[in-house]
């Protein structure tokens, strides 16, 4: 996907370093996908939008180039 927005479920959110930089890496599933293959970024801190995510969060995951940039929280 070269731009564009998916629906995911967040399975699993962990902070990580980086040569020393704070970032973060996501495991999500997309919502329309029906073999609900995991998928996984890293991610730094200006790429979440919201204070805090947790396990079973919907998200919208937003692509440029096949990379994640922005991770948003569906308000249920």
């Amino acid at each position: 996907m070269l731009k564009g927005t998916r629906q995911a479920i967040l399975k699993r959110i962990q902070r990580i370093s980086i040569h020393g930089q704070a970032s973060w890496e996501i495991v999500f599933t997309i919502v329309d996908d029906p073999t609900e293959q995991l998928n996984a970024a890293r991610v730094g801190p200006e790429a979440l939008s919201a204070e805090s995510l947790e396990n079973g969060d919907r998200i919208e995951v937003e692509y440029l180039f096949n990379q994640v940039v922005k991770v948003t929280r569906i308000p249920t």
